[in-house]
Order: structure tokens, then sequence, then C-alpha cells
């Protein structure tokens, strides 16, 4: 690579950070490492000096965020940037830049995702549980284009005839409870042996270590994912499992419904376990099991004078935050009905969902740091729509004008404060009549 080349992409990443509100001098710089950056660049093979992956990248993460989200969106965003810049004029055929879409490396938009989340909980030591670094678990549905290759590998539900469903996939993600940043997530197809949520959270634990803390519905309160999480020093909180049922008269008593007991292992493994895992695992674990307001509990946190059952019990409560988090990217962003045709795509697209999302959230953090404000009490989508609405000028300003202008703009953030308004209770039901259409009952191509 030449020396002007090289100037050329010095400058468009420093244009690709200063559009997401990314630069050296603010308080979480380099939450979306330069270096990744650099490998996302490279990762191009030189053919297109338009879309290059950098520009590419940048108008994926746009079109995600915007309302429109359609491609001719984001090519005419991609023109728009270049009259700007005073460079040629691009076609607004949208052809070029898909294929400059498929050419994204799947790996490297993951490490994207997983190390802006990482990251960012590691600077954010100030909103901690108890030292703890809080991590939420649940799962999630999305539904995309019923296509071929989008059936092979994410099918439809067997109930739904041919024809008339939407290949549908399963994603259980992880998220930080201080910040809502996506630690990493997992996808697979929504039924069939191997898909389930403790299947592809199993998958993630690998990510949890010393200092985490896991919070998760009691559908995840199993012995083998509990073992797992002690083996590695990660403490847990969740309610306990439907099927499993609590004696407080047994164990060793703490209060009033408050004991440590023994769970032996059972016979039969979990089909995510192979064999030899499962055998490794101790034949028998010591939890602490407790009531508050008529819910049992279930947490490694044994300490019971440190750890009150109050506090464990109102910490769990925020679990529900993950269920606001996945609401702000499925509907807020619109991720509940991906676009793309193809199952390669489709996991770029959820990737690109992510990595959008992560860097709304680390706006959010920067805003909250800067102004002695809560993450979680601010509002998503007025960041999202601060971040489209100003992207174009931040990449056109530098100096004491850029520094000046992101005072500004997450003065404005930290200004939109969410979970404020009071408003007399509405019934759950609509006003606006849908459209008298029939629904399909035979394959499209059978309807005539």
């Amino acid at each position: 690579m030449n020396k002007s080349t090289q100037v050329y992409f010095k400058q468009q990443i420093k244009n690709f950070k200063r559009s997401f509100f990314q630069t050296d001098d603010l308080p979480f710089k380099q939450t979306f490492s330069t270096k990744i950056i650099r490998k996302i660049n490279d990762s191009g093979n030189g053919r297109h000096k338009i879309y290059t992956p950098l520009v590419t990248l940048k108008a994926f993460l746009f079109q995600i965020l915007s309302d429109d989200a359609s491609c001719k969106e984001a090519v005419a965003k991609i023109l728009a940037g270049r009259l700007q810049h005073e460079l040629p004029a691009n076609s607004l055929n949208t052809g070029p830049y898909c294929k400059a879409r498929q050419r994204l490396v799947l790996e490297h938009l993951i490490e994207a995702v997983c190390s802006t989340g990482r990251t960012l909980i590691r600077r954010t030591e100030q909103w901690n549980w108890k030292g703890f670094h809080v991590v939420m678990a649940d799962g999630s549905t999305v539904i995309m284009p019923d296509t071929l290759d989008n059936q092979r590998t994410f099918p439809q539900q067997s109930n739904q005839k041919p024809g008339l469903g939407f290949p549908i996939a399963r994603m259980v993600t992880l998220i930080s409870l201080n910040v809502g940043t996506v630690l990493d997530y997992a996808v697979g197809a929504y039924q069939g042996k191997g898909t389930g949520e403790t299947t592809l959270l199993s998958s993630l634990l690998k990510n949890l270590n010393q200092g985490h803390l896991l919070l998760a519905d009691r559908y995840y309160c199993t012995y083998a994912i509990v073992s797992c999480l002690l083996n590695a020093k990660v403490s847990v909180v969740f309610r306990n499992h439907a099927n499993k049922k609590t004696d407080f008269r047994r164990g060793i008593k703490l209060g009033p419904k408050d004991h440590l007991i023994d769970w032996y292992k059972p016979p039969r493994k979990p089909v995510w376990m192979s064999s030899t895992s499962y055998a490794a695992l101790p034949e028998v674990i010591r939890v602490r099991e407790f009531s508050s307001a008529g819910v049992v509990y279930v947490t490694t946190l044994i300490d019971h004078e440190r750890y009150s059952k109050k506090e464990v019990a109102d910490l769990y409560q925020q679990r529900w935050k993950i269920e606001l988090d996945l609401r702000s990217i499925k509907t807020h962003m619109g991720m509940e009905k991906l676009r793309c045709l193809s199952s390669e795509m489709i996991k770029k697209e959820i990737a690109a969902y992510f990595l959008a999302y992560n860097l709304i959230r680390t706006n959010l953090a920067q805003a909250a740091y800067l102004h002695n404000k809560n993450p979680r009490e601010l509002s998503f989508k007025a960041a999202i729509q601060l971040v489209i609405h100003s992207s174009a000028q931040l990449s056109q300003i530098t100096g004491v004008a850029l520094k000046n202008a992101l005072s500004y703009l997450f003065k404005a953030i930290a200004s939109t404060p969410i979970g404020q308004r009071k408003r007399d209770k509405q019934p759950r039901a609509v006003k606006r009549r849908p459209k008298a259409y029939p629904l399909l009952t035979t394959p499209r191509h059978e309807f005539y």
C-alpha cells in the first residue's frame, strides 16, 4: 500500500469513528478500537474504490439505525457523503453495495460486537453491584425473508405449512446490566436437536469468569449450568426452576425461608454437554435458596450477611432490563424482521445490528459519565436520532469545533431521561383498524 493510500484509509478511519462519536479525548475512547477497525478495513480485496470495507460497514450500520433501512437509502447516503467531500458521485444502483456487504467478514463483525461490549464494561466499574460485573442472559427470536437458503439454515416452525411461514432464528444474548451492551451472542435454528436456549447459552459460558455475576430466568436454572459457572468462579442469581421443589426444612438454615442446600448431579447429562465433560462435573454442589415475596431464588452468593435476601431479590428484579434491551434492538431498531436473502448475510445482518446497538450504548455511557447520570436512565431512541442526524456534520469538522460539537451532543443525550412520564393507565388495545386483507392459506404461487 503506497503512502497516499495509507493517508486515505487513515482519514477514512477517523471519519468512521467521528460518525459514531468516537474520539481520543473522550473518557471511553477506543471502545471500538482502531485495531479492529483496521482489521475490518484490511479484509477488503481492493476491487472497489468506492465501497471499501469501512465505507460499506458505515453505510450498513446507518442503514440499520435508519427508519427506512433500505439499501437504496444507504447508497444515497454514500452519494451525499462523497459529494460533501468533493469526490466523484457514485451510482444509485444498489448492486455494488450489496456485493460489498457480502465481502464483509462475519468473524470480524462478531469480534467487533464482543470487543465493544467487553471493553466498555471494563471501564465502567463505578456502576458495578458490590464489585460484580452483572451480566444478564435471555433468548429471543427473529424472522427473515422466505427464501430457500434461509429455510435450509433457519427452517420455519414445523406446524406451519410449506410456503406459508417464515424462516425463524433463535438467539441467546449476554448483556451488561450496567451499560446495556451486548457482550456476546449465539444464533441457531428455532427448533431441532441442539438448538434450545440452554444449548446456545452453553456456548457463551466460556466468556464469563471471576468477577461476573449472571442473572437469568428460571429456564436456565439447571445443575449443569450452575455447576459449570461455579467451576469458572462465576456467581449466579436465578429464579428456581419450575420443576424443582424447595423444602426449607432441609439443609443449613440461614434465616426464615433461607438455607444452604446440596444439589446432586442428575444421572442424565444435558444434550449440549459431552459425556466426558459431564463426568468431570462434581457429584454435589452447594447453593443457596431463599424465598422473597413468595418467589424462590437460587444463588451461589452464600454469604447471607453480605448479600441479604432483599438485596439479591432487588438485584434480580433488574433482570427485566434485558427484555427492554431486546425490545430496543428488535422494535426500535427493526431487527424483529430481518431483510437479507441468504443465511450467511442474515448472520452478518444480526452482527451489524448488535454492533450498531453497542455503539449507541457507548454514547449513552459517555453522556452519563460526563454529566453524572445513570446510562440506564437515558433515552436510547434519542441517542439514535442524534447519531443519525449529526454524523455527516461531525465528519467535516476537527479540532476545537469537533470537541465543542461532541460536548453539546453528549449534553443533549444526558438531558433525555426515560421513565419519568406519568399518565393514566391505557387499555392494551389499538384504535386503528388493520386493512381487511385475507390471510394467505396456500403458497403464493398457487394462490391464483
